[in-house]
């Protein structure tokens, strides 16, 4: 099944939407270029094995006006994002920009260099650093700052310092407190399902061009390479709070449950430099992710956006971010800050109204418009997150998933619910009649719908993939949301070309050894296959002798529960071992050395018989 061009419909609104939004605003243009001091002489960045892992020139297709098949803000987004280099803020503050999906920070003390968010893979990290350090020297780091738990900020640390240096205290890791618990139960709790959603939402098995991906609005995609983490040594806790590193000194200001769980602002008053994470970026950002996520607070995100300005508008001189490209001068930072405030406190409270009237989240997100200011700004679109999701995550968060409708409360699931659609409307033909209608009059969304139905009740009806395949591709190309366009070309992709499975980093080793070990027995607890476990009743104890702690472990009616307490006689089985032992243990290795077992090892084995790992490559587009 080839790739199809754009429809007429597609054409129009692409013209449409580029004479009606401000592109004679170049303002975004210059302030990316600002500063810009070189970049990779190979913008290809590779493993240790040779396995490129990131491509900044992949992305140089982006030149010019957007073609049909792209939506021209989204394609004026992405030539944004895509510019890669290192570049100058203010002496002394630099960063390296478009060498992974995030961007990584350098602010320089009096004999070193302090990093801000080291990327996703140590080898992006490492290739960003070695720019910073051929146009400013060798410097030494003295700390790394995590702003927040999400991967894209902390995942390449080991690139660049190791924990040998950590333990010498030769360097700080400086994080909200709560970071690594955060992000471990982020990318293990629901890891699987959420790394095979992310494939998705980046792009990540799409072919990189006009029909293909162009970006993700935060940012272009994720890199693949190596995550890792280091555990901090200065857990930052409070409103106001100041460190000096390296003669640097350092205002925090906190904001948790906003985009991450754990985040937090500061303030760097040699530079008069406010970092503000990742809650005010040159796009609106997702209260709940594509990939899955708790649901975020735009309340909350937008008080603490106020307390910003309040605490820092008059004596910030540029305002940047660990994603896009700085905000200078005061005037212009107090705008853009209070644009991004009144985003996420409009769609909080207009969304609230809304709901308050009856309407429904599906309802709210047709309905709701934003004011002129908000609707204009080029940093407030939905390149990220959209109004329409994000006003029905918003519902989500204060109403559930019910919308209060009986009707609605017991429905077949999704395949059953086709089957019986399909059926009443007439049978597969009268289906994919309806499905080519709407195609042909340009309502694109009833026909993804009515494709939806026809796959889920015939999976094998290649008419049905075709046409669904055709239906999603065009609404790829004029969406000016970049996770819905790769949302969209990756569910066209696996219809036409089969699954492709998790390509996205997920439970990388060194992120998996931060878990403590009640975190590690309920990642175990998350796999018990319930049914299959029923009927045992086991009950052991696990002493972890580096940790010089004990538990009592028990699986009773499908449920694995621990309880820390020291071993007694009434135990099956008593295991002693270290705590990377025991993970590799969870993992499925029973054969390595370094488990003292007394007793019935018999338990262990019905025990591990029971689990049942996620499936990366679950179906999304299909039953």
């Amino acid at each position: 099944m080839p790739q199809k061009d754009p429809s007429e419909a597609i054409v129009a609104q692409q013209r449409e939407l580029a004479a009606r939004l401000p592109f004679a605003d170049t303002a975004d243009f210059e302030a990316v270029e600002r500063g810009f001091l070189g970049t990779l002489d190979d913008p290809v960045i590779r493993d240790a094995d040779g396995t490129v892992v990131w491509d900044a020139s992949s992305y140089d297709f982006l030149e010019g006006e957007a073609p049909d098949t792209v939506n021209p803000s989204l394609w004026r987004q992405s030539r944004l994002v895509a510019k890669h280099g290192l570049f100058e803020v203010v002496p002394g503050l630099y960063q390296a920009r478009g060498l992974d999906l995030s961007v990584m920070s350098f602010v320089e003390g009096d004999t070193g260099v302090i990093v801000i968010d080291p990327l996703i893979s140590t080898e992006t990290a490492a290739a960003a650093m070695a720019l910073y350090r051929a146009h400013r020297g060798e410097r030494p780091i003295t700390a790394v700052i995590f702003t927040h738990s999400h991967i894209d900020h902390f995942g390449g640390v080991q690139g660049i310092v190791d924990q040998a240096q950590v333990d010498a205290s030769e360097v700080q890791i400086i994080a909200p407190e709560g970071l690594v618990g955060h992000a471990v139960a982020e990318n293990v709790y629901a890891g699987p399902a959420m790394g095979r959603r992310a494939g998705y939402m980046y792009g990540a098995a799409l072919a990189r061009g006009p029909r293909g991906a162009v970006g993700a609005g935060l940012g272009q995609t994720t890199s693949t390479g190596d995550a890792t983490i280091i555990a901090p040594t200065i857990d930052v806790t409070t409103t106001g709070e100041r460190h000096t590193i390296d003669g640097l000194e350092i205002e925090f200001q906190m904001a948790p449950g906003t985009e991450a769980p754990s985040e937090m602002h500061f303030y760097f008053p040699r530079y008069r430099a406010l970092c503000m994470a990742e809650n005010a970026t040159h796009t609106l950002h997702n209260l709940l992710t594509l990939r899955g996520a708790l649901v975020r607070d735009p309340h909350i995100w937008s008080r603490y956006l106020t307390e910003a300005i309040e605490r820092y508008g008059d004596r910030t001189d540029v305002v940047f971010a660990s994603h896009h490209w700085p905000t200078w001068g005061s005037e212009r930072i107090v705008e853009f800050l209070g644009l991004q405030r009144d985003l996420y406190g409009y769609l909080h409270d207009q969304t609230l109204r809304m709901l308050n009237q009856g309407m429904q989240g599906a309802e709210i997100a047709e309905a709701i418009q934003l004011p002129p200011a908000l609707e204009n700004a080029w940093h407030t679109r939905g390149y990220y997150g959209s109004v329409s999701h994000n006003v029905k995550a918003i519902y989500q968060r204060y109403m559930g998933w019910f919308d209060g409708n009986p009707a609605r409360l017991w429905p077949h699931p999704p395949q059953a619910q086709a089957e019986r659609y399909v059926a009443a409307i007439g049978g597969i033909d009268r289906v994919l009649e309806l499905a080519r209608q709407a195609f042909a009059d340009g309502d694109l969304r009833w026909a993804a719908t009515l494709c939806d139905h026809a796959v889920f009740a015939e999976p094998d009806n290649e008419a049905a993939k075709e046409l669904y395949a055709d239906t999603l591709e065009q609404l790829g190309y004029g969406a000016e949301n970049g996770t819905w366009r790769n949302f969209f070309l990756s569910g066209a992709t696996e219809l036409r070309e089969g699954n492709f499975g998790t390509p996205t980093t997920t439970n990388a080793p060194a992120i998996l050894a931060q878990l403590t070990p009640e975190q590690l027995f309920d990642a175990v607890a998350i796999t018990v296959d319930g049914p299959r476990a029923w009927d045992l009743d086991l009950a052991f104890d696990l002493v972890l002798t580096d940790l010089d702690r004990s538990f009592r472990l028990t699986l009773r009616n499908g449920v694995f529960v621990y309880v820390e307490r020291e071993p007694a006689d009434d135990g099956a089985l008593r295991l002693s071992l270290t705590k990377p032992r025991l993970i590799a243990l969870a993992g499925g290795d029973l054969d390595s050395p370094g488990i003292d077992a007394v007793g019935d090892t018999g338990v262990l084995s019905q025990l591990l018989g029971v689990l049942s790992k996620g499936d990366t490559a679950f179906d999304i587009v299909l039953p």
